[in-house]
């Protein structure tokens, strides 16, 4: 079950959403619709939260609502000392080096053997003309040796993914986009759905995470856009559980009453590149955990 915020509190945070973006948007260098420049776009995209949030270091960008709210930076240290994630990084551990039924692991799909590779994911695979995400590699892997896919939200294969991020925790987001024009492309439709408003509710993703980033909603804070995926796989204790990033895009299309897609949808494949180029240069520090 997916957790609803209610209207008048959502309509409060639009209002707010609004007020912050008509500033939010003067302070970022205009782009020509007809000139795309992931480069520039990322570079005007970083000088926008350095200067909102001047006082957060670059390693930090990647603990979200705890590198720009001391009280909850606070509860976040003190529930460290015991890691809600401690559990699903064991269990993902123990799978990631367990033999499949033609003896062969999760080591034999990857480059280094899988070890501190995160932070190249997701890339664009200029073969299938798709972005390929850490989940997909994953699945892809198991299928080519016999085993049965994983549900992509959740689960094992979210074990599977705090065991890859905690081995690349500290490594800067490296994402490519290659001389392709469809590497762009996806680029560009990722970037879309980013800005673009959806549901009842009319909010975009840079609603709560570019122009009301750092303010409150209910009890949680809203976390910067910029490092936002470093994080994940995450424990949420709303939901009670580890969820992957397909997870929690299922779930924000829900909080503001859009139709979610499917795991894994090209638009949501896309939308996770732009995050991740954005992000070039923030460390991973996953596993997490938020609210």
């Amino acid at each position: 079950m997916h957790l609803l915020i209610p209207s008048a509190r959502l309509r409060q945070v639009a209002l707010l959403a609004g007020a912050l973006g008509a500033m939010a948007l003067a302070r970022m260098p205009a782009r020509a619709a007809t000139t795309p420049n992931p480069e520039a776009d990322r570079l005007a995209f970083r000088a926008y939260f350095k200067q909102r949030f001047p006082a957060v270091k670059n390693g930090d960008w990647g603990n979200g609502p705890y590198a720009v709210n001391a009280g909850m930076r606070q509860q976040w240290e003190a529930i460290m000392q015991f890691p809600p994630y401690d559990f699903a990084l064991g269990d993902g551990e123990k799978e990631f080096h367990r033999r499949f039924a033609d003896g062969k692991t999760y080591a034999d799909c990857f480059p280094d053997k899988g070890i501190g590779i995160r932070q190249n994911y997701p890339y664009f695979d200029t073969k299938t003309g798709k972005v390929i995400t850490l989940g997909i590699a994953i699945n892809r892997c198991r299928v080519a040796n016999g085993e049965k896919p994983l549900n992509y939200q959740k689960g094992l294969m979210a074990s599977i993914e705090a065991y890859m991020a905690h081995t690349s925790r500290g490594k800067p987001f490296d994402i490519k986009i290659p001389n392709d024009p469809r590497a762009l492309a996806a680029y560009e439709d990722g970037r879309k759905f980013f800005y673009s408003r959806r549901g009842q509710l009319n909010f975009s993703c840079a609603s709560c995470h570019v122009q009301a980033a750092g303010q409150r909603l209910r009890g949680d804070i809203l976390a910067p856009a910029l490092g936002i995926l470093a994080a994940f796989p995450i424990y949420r204790s709303d939901w009670g559980s580890m969820g992957t990033i397909q997870r929690r895009f299922t779930s924000c299309n829900v909080q503001v009453r859009s139709v979610p897609f499917k795991p894994q949808d090209k638009t949501y494949r896309d939308l996770e590149y732009f995050l991740s180029y954005m992000s070039n240069g923030v460390p991973i520090t996953g596993p997490g955990a938020r609210p």
